[in-house]
């Protein structure tokens, strides 16, 4: 599962890509990063972070070109999301999209 990291303001973000099965859809996930544990601080070039529970998830058809993205927001609180953090989401979101459509026309 490919994971993508950023930090803003002093906090740490994850986007994280895996496949939702019963959607036919890429599932492309925002949340907040979690510190990675302490023992991988010995091993070089282990993450830092990790992907915690999303509170953002845009599923993405990879089957048909016609239906149409959607993007779910879980928050049992309030979550205050930073526009810069939001955007670049929506930027990898997008790409996914686009991603899935080449494929898609490709195939066919």
């Amino acid at each position: 599962m490919p994971t993508e990291l950023r930090e803003h303001a002093g906090r740490h973000y994850a986007v994280q890509f895996t496949y939702a099965l019963p959607d036919d859809a890429w599932a492309v996930e925002l949340s907040e990063a979690e510190p990675a544990p302490p023992s991988w601080a010995q091993t070089p070039g282990a993450q830092t972070h990790l992907p915690g529970p999303a509170f953002a998830v845009a599923l993405v058809p990879d089957e048909d070109p016609e239906l149409a993205p959607t993007v779910r927001l879980y928050s049992p609180d309030e979550r205050v999301i930073p526009y810069e953090i939001m955007r670049w989401y929506m930027e990898l979101v997008a790409d996914q999209v686009e991603r899935c459509r080449i494929a898609y026309e490709a195939e066919g």
